[in-house]
Order: structure tokens, then C-alpha cells, then sequence
């Protein structure tokens, strides 16, 4: 299912680079949308008959939606045709007398279900409003009927019943449906989709046959010792109809036809008024590549803006429908201004579309940045990030989005310092060259800034603050390590800090707690010596009592093993 998927949406991608035709960036936010489609379904029958089974059949369904941006509300119908398939066996079949039973009468009639829903709608689109996503939740009523189901043996000429059930009455059941959609849309009003659902009928009434006097039943038998099914005398019927739930799951695919409001009268005013429009294409003038998310804006000659927009994925922003004139093409990305260009009123041409170019030439690198918890793919928004420049004691600040995103210029040639700030959270302290990048070859340089958690009174781990085997110096990795801690302080002067060394199990317990406490004593001055008083901290040695593998006396471990160990850990003491 997941493979036949993959191949529709790429044929649907190919039938929209043949037509030709974009969909408006400016697309109408709100619009009608109509969904004709037909799939397969796949139904399960909750109706406690033990030899009765249900073949998946055909569906067709039509769905209407408004939409109000992301959310909307719908209407769904869909028409579904299942029939029961009789799994009594009726191989080795003998009678109470052992005679043999080989020949059978069967009557399966097919079943119609029928669903009538309302509800919200939900959908996200790309900038491009060519691909959407929707998720439809309906709940109404479902109308089932039909799959009577009889097999008697026709052999000894009793017309003994083997199986039966009375099918459905055909009565409104409550129902409830979720679906997910996607569209492809070739241009502003025509797409392609496909889809899966999820129906359910609840309580959905069995018919009652005053023939038979049963809505459902069977003839018992057992397997003897030489694998012959023996019937019973006859058959066990049910009285009383069951109120079983129904359910079933469906592939589906179709069309897509959007209705905007106000755009069909226009259209209809006008069906051979010429177009004119301009595509502007935003690109770096050192590595050629295209820029997405670029503020455009056209304006006349007298400096007023007449249409603005952001290019897409793509670098490209179109505007349609532009009166001939002359215009000045502006543009900016992230607050530095592109080379302007213009076109002339002379250059448009009915029905073809100019390209233009403006092009980003600031000789500063773009720092696309994300803040993240440590250990996790999880960003951190609201994230106050500082940026100093080591080469020209400059300092910038910004906060990250939602997305954990941030965004910096930097100059050539320069050494960056960058940290982030947050309550309750510890920063990485990255070091940022741009003298290990060529501006011809690259504009964007990306960067992650992992954060701990720093609660109060949670003990963090620090990474690279080892020491070498019965040794309480600092390596230089440990004091980078270290300096998160300084900054840490610098930025909540309120706090104060614990650290606590350890040891590995090697030595004398006595030996290995003087020795964690040197440790403890080292990272103090280190930070104390970087500016933060001495009174917020405090350092403890536990020697080897707090390990964190297998490795105590006695034990047989590698040098990594004991390495672990070997560690310092800071804990966070917030004022009161």
C-alpha cells in the first residue's frame, strides 16, 4: 500500500510538471473544495456467527469541504458494497449416520452500507498550495442492508440448514469516520488525491427470519478419528437479533475540484483578457545558489509598493496578473538588503511571464542556527541567544522561534563566541571561524547549540572533564567544558554551584577520596579564577563511592571502563 502510494504522488508530480501551470502564491486562503473519489474496503462484521466471513467490495464516496485557512468543516457520503462468504466446512462432511454429504445449496447476497457524515476538517499545504494534507473527522448515521446468508446439504434429502444469518434491516446506525487525504493540485482549481479511512457502524441491527425463526445459526459437528466432519442432529439457532458494532478500513483515490469564492464570475467576465506576470528569482552572486524565504517588493516608478510576497522553496516569487509599467524590484533576506534590478513596461508580453533576477552580493556569511535540548532532536524556542565577535569585542543578541531557529550575520575573517540563555537550562559555548570558510563557496554556515536541563538541585554530567589515572589537573578539553559553567554564572548571578569529582576503584578508599577532593578543588579555581567569587562555590569529592559501571575492587575492566569514572558533576542551587 505504502509503495502503490509513493507511485501515485509521483505521477501526479509528473502530470503537474507537464501542465505547465503553477498555483497562485496568492491563492485565497478560504474556498470550497468537492472530492469525488472510489477505493476498496476491507469490513469487519462483529456479529458472533461463527462461519460467516465478509469480502472486501467496492466504495465510492464524495466529500464537500470549506475551508477557513487550516480548519473546515465537511460533509461526507460514501456507498460501499461487501458480501458474506459461508466458511462452513463442507469437505469431510457426514450425517448423524454417517452418510455422506456432498452436495449443497448456498445463497450469499451482497450487503450495501451506506454513511452520511459531518464534521471538521483539518488540512496543512505547502507554500505553494500545490500539495495539501487533510485530516476529516465525521460522525452521522450509516445504513446497512442486505447479506442474507443460507447453506442447507441437498444430499439426503432432509435440506438439513448448516448455516444461516438473517443479514441487516435496513435502519439508521450511528457512525463515526476519520480520513486522511492528500492532494495534489496540477493548478489553482484541479487535483489529484489519495487517501485511507476508518468506518465504524455501532449497534447495527441483524434482520430477523420468521421462516427459519432465527436471525442466526449453525449446525454443530465434531472431527472424528478419521478427520470426517459429523453434523449434529440440527441446527443451533439464535433468537435475538445482535446489535454488533461494524467496522472496516479503505484505500481510495480521486479528484479534487477548489471553488474559490469571487474568482469563477471573474473569470467568466473574461475568458480572452491578456495576462501578464513576473517572476523574480533571488540568488547569492558568489555560489550562485537560489534564496528562499527573501522579502520581494515591487514598486512604480514614484517609490510605492504595488505588490509584495516571499520566494518560495525554490528561490522564486511570481507575481501575476502585473499591469505593464515600469517597476523597481527590491529585496532582503534576513535584513540585508539584494542588488535592486527593474523591468521595463516595454518588456511584458501577453500571456508570457518575465524572469528577472536580484542578487544578494553582502560579503557577510548567514548563520542559520537551532537550539536543542542535549541528547534529543527536541528544539528550545524562546531561547535568548548571545553572539560575540572575539575579533572586534562586538555583541549581538536574538531569540530563537518556535522551531528553536536563529539566524546571525557574520563578518569574514572573524572568530565567534555563541551561547544561549534560558531559565532552568546550561548552554554549549560554541566557537564559530569564518576563517574556515571560503565566501565564494558558501553563504549559509549552520550550527547547534545543545542546552541541559539545569533544574535546581539536579546534578548534571559534564561531558569532558576526565582526568588521567591518579591525577587531579585539568586537561584543556575539561576547562572548555568548564567555561559553560563560568557563562552559566555570568548569566544568573543569583545562583550558586556544587561540583563533585569522583574517582575510579583503583587505590585505597582513602587515597581515591583525597584524591576526588584535589579534583573538586581544581574545577572550583578554575572558575573561580575566570571571574565568579568564590563564595557561590563549592566542590566535594566522593571518591569512588559513587561509580557508574561495574567497575569496583576486584573487578576486571578495560581503561574506557575506568574512564567513566574519572568525572566531575555539577549541581545547580537556586536561591530560596
Amino acid at each position: 500500500m505504502r509503495n502503490l502510494f509513493f507511485a501515485i504522488l509521483a505521477a501526479l508530480i509528473s502530470i503537474s510538471q507537464l501542465s505547465g501551470q503553477t498555483p497562485a502564491p496568492n491563492l485565497k486562503k478560504s474556498y470550497f473544495q468537492i472530492s469525488p473519489r472510489a477505493g476498496y474496503d476491507f469490513p469487519t462484521y462483529y456479529n458472533n456467527t461463527p462461519y460467516i466471513d465478509y469480502k472486501g467490495g467496492l466504495e465510492l464516496g464524495l466529500s464537500l469541504d470549506y475551508y477557513w485557512n487550516w480548519i473546515g468543516v465537511g460533509a461526507d457520503f460514501d456507498y460501499i458494497k461487501n458480501k458474506p462468504k459461508s466458511t462452513f466446512p463442507t469437505v469431510n462432511l457426514v450425517d448423524i449416520n454417517d452418510q455422506p454429504i456432498t452436495s449443497f445449496s448456498l445463497t450469499e447476497k451482497g450487503i450495501t452500507r451506506m454513511f452520511y457524515g459531518v464534521g471538521p476538517s483539518f488540512k496543512f499545504q505547502t507554500d505553494d498550495a500545490k500539495l495539501t494534507a487533510e485530516l476529516n473527522l465525521r460522525g452521522g448515521l450509516g445504513s446497512i442492508k442486505g447479506g442474507y446468508t443460507e447453506l442447507r446439504e441437498t444430499t439426503t434429502g432432509s435440506n438439513m440448514l448448516l448455516n444461516f444469518h438473517a443479514g441487516y434491516q435496513e435502519s439508521m446506525a450511528l457512525s463515526a469516520k476519520g480520513q486522511l487525504r492528500i492532494n495534489y493540485f496540477v493548478n489553482d482549481w484541479f487535483g489529484l488525491h489519495v487517501g485511507g479511512y476508518y468506518l465504524r457502524h455501532f449497534n447495527a441491527t441483524e434482520s430477523f427470519d420468521n421462516t427459519i425463526g432465527a436471525s442466526a445459526g449453525y449446525n454443530p459437528f465434531i472431527v472424528d478419528d478419521r478427520n470426517m466432519n459429523v453434523l449434529a442432529s440440527g441446527p443451533v439457532l439464535r433468537k435475538e437479533p445482535c446489535d454488533c458494532d461494524i467496522s472496516s478500513i479503505g484505500a481510495f483515490a480521486g479528484v479534487s475540484f477548489r471553488l474559490m469564492p469571487g474568482t469563477k464570475k471573474a473569470k467568466s467576465t473574461c475568458n480572452t483578457c491578456d495576462r501578464y506576470s513576473l517572476a523574480v528569482t533571488a540568488r547569492d552572486k558568489f555560489t550562485k545558489e537560489v534564496l528562499p524565504n527573501t522579502d520581494v517588493v515591487l514598486k512604480d516608478m514614484s517609490g510605492n509598493i504595488v505588490k509584495t510576497a516571499t520566494t518560495n522553496s525554490y528561490g522564486v516569487v511570481v507575481f501575476e496578473d502585473c499591469k505593464p509599467n515600469n517597476y523597481a524590484i527590491e529585496g532582503a533576506l534576513y535584513g540585508k538588503a539584494l542588488d535592486a534590478n527593474s523591468v521595463n513596461e516595454s518588456e511584458f508580453i501577453a500571456n508570457k511571464t518575465i524572469q528577472k533576477e536580484i542578487i544578494y552580493s553582502d560579503l557577510n556569511f548567514i548563520l542559520k542556527g537551532k537550539t536543542v535540548i542535549c541528547n534529543t532532536t527536541q528544539p528550545l524556542d524562546q531561547v535568548s541567544v548571545i553572539l560575540r565577535n572575539q575579533s572586534a569585542a562586538e555583541q549581538f543578541n536574538t531569540v530563537t522561534n518556535a522551531s528553536g531557529e536563529f539566524i546571525f550575520n557574520l563578518k569574514q575573517q572573524s572568530t565567534y563566541l555563541i551561547h544561549g540563555k534560558k531559565a532552568g537550562y546550561l548552554s554549549q559555548v560554541e566557537t564559530v571561524s569564518t576563517k574556515d570558510y571560503n565566501r565564494s563557496t558558501t553563504l549559509f554556515v549552520k550550527l547547534e547549540i545543545c542546552m541541559d536541563d539545569a533544574e535546581c538541585g539536579k546534578a548534571i554530567r559534564l561531558d569532558n572533564i576526565y582526568y588521567d589515572l591518579d591525577d587531579h589537573l585539568l586537561r584543556p578539553e575539561a576547562k572548555l567544558e568548564l567555561d559553560k559553567v563560568v557563562q552559566f554564572m555570568n548569566d544568573y548571578p543569583e545562583v550558586k554551584i556544587e561540583l563533585y569529582s569522583h574517582t575510579d576503584s583503583r587505590g585505597s578508599n582513602d587515597y581515591n577520596q583525597k584524591l576526588s577532593q584535589r579534583r573538586a578543588n581544581s574545577a572550583v579555581d578554575y572558575i573561580a579564577s575566570n571571574g565568579i567569587a568564590a563564595g557561590r562555590l563549592t566542590g566535594i569529592g566522593y571518591g569512588e563511592t559513587k561509580l557508574l559501571n561495574r567497575c569496583a575492587d576486584g573487578v576486571s575492566c578495560s581503561e574506557s571502563e575506568h574512564q567513566q569514572n574519572r568525572r566531575t558533576e555539577v549541581k545547580v542551587i537556586c536561591p530560596r
